[in-house]
């Protein structure tokens, strides 16, 4: 009954939780490395074997996590580093990225809740090029190679009356795009990456799974297709910010353990585990870092020009 299981999304910090706890976990490996003329540290946790994605909560996949504690800032040429840091690591996730292909890009999240409206603000802002070329040719963009991108908000069941999943086999089915890559808004388990962090995966997303509201999965299983999702924790449910102040108030205490004072009043944070917090500037951020993600999948998607263009 000790233990006591805060929410969250980012496999680096389901990975951080079983180190805590002393386990040993096999199946799971780790790279890092620190970027310190960006002040970007990008970790990636590779989960290989099924016993370790059960352990932590994780399909097995490939997870990398990059931490930019000035996201939130208004500094573009800081934006802009994050946003070719960004479009490096999704290339080397996207299968055949230096091949010409058709993706779909899908933005999850509802319009009209700032925090969840990452993903449909992100494709406002791509460089969308399947029309032109299905019409015109490669020629509308004076190359010989080229991309073909779309997109799709699908908004949520409560407009549509669809699950989201529902609408992507569809539109999946009648495009047939080479890739899918989708954009969401996660949870997180510290306030301190609290949209200051990117997570690309190649293991696809459940809808909705930021806010613990599970929906159909989107994966290579489900549409066909490689999918690839990006995910910005915008909210922390309340329990984790009150065992945070806890954790903080009582840092004196040798003998104060965080979580397993939560266990020992599970009735009462579980109430907190239902109640979800963003920023008081999440509207701002929102733009901010959803400019931020379209300019790294923008450059991540662009094709390097051959000889002779």
């Amino acid at each position: 009954m000790s233990n006591f299981q805060v929410r969250t999304d980012l496999a680096l910090e389901a990975r951080e939780s079983i180190t805590e706890a002393d386990s040993e976990l096999r199946g799971v490996r780790v790279e890092e490395y620190y970027r310190e003329e960006d002040d970007i540290r990008v970790t990636k946790v590779m989960i290989d074997t099924k016993n370790a994605a059960k352990a932590m909560g994780k399909p097995i996949g490939v997870y990398v996590t990059m931490e930019a504690p000035a996201m939130v800032e208004p500094d573009d040429g800081y934006h802009r580093e994050i946003s070719e840091c960004l479009a490096k690591e999704l290339q080397d996730m996207i299968p055949g990225s230096d091949t010409e292909q058709s993706i779909l890009v899908v933005g999850l999240g509802n319009r009209e809740v700032t925090a969840d409206a990452l993903g449909p603000q992100v494709v406002d802002n791509l460089f969308i090029t399947r029309h032109m070329v299905k019409t015109y040719g490669k020629a509308a963009y004076n190359r010989q190679t080229i991309n073909l991108i779309s997109s799709i908000e699908p908004g949520v069941m409560a407009k549509t009356g669809m699950e989201t999943a529902e609408i992507i086999k569809g539109v999946v089915g009648e495009t047939k795009p080479d890739v899918v890559v989708v954009i969401d808004a996660l949870a997180a388990r510290s306030t301190r990456r609290l949209n200051r962090t990117v997570q690309i995966t190649n293991t696809g997303i459940q809808p909705g799974s930021g806010v613990g509201n599970h929906r159909n999965a989107l994966t290579l299983e489900s549409l066909g297709v490689p999918v690839i999702a990006i995910g910005v924790p915008t909210v922390v449910d309340a329990a984790t910010i009150v065992g945070d102040a806890l954790e903080k108030l009582l840092s004196g205490d040798e003998e104060f353990d965080r979580m397993k004072y939560m266990g020992q009043h599970r009735s009462a944070f579980s109430e907190l585990n239902n109640m979800y917090m963003t920023g008081k500037d999440i509207d701002a951020v929102i733009k901010r870092v959803s400019y931020t993600v379209s300019e790294g999948i923008n450059l991540a998607l662009e094709l390097p020009e051959q000889e002779g263009e």
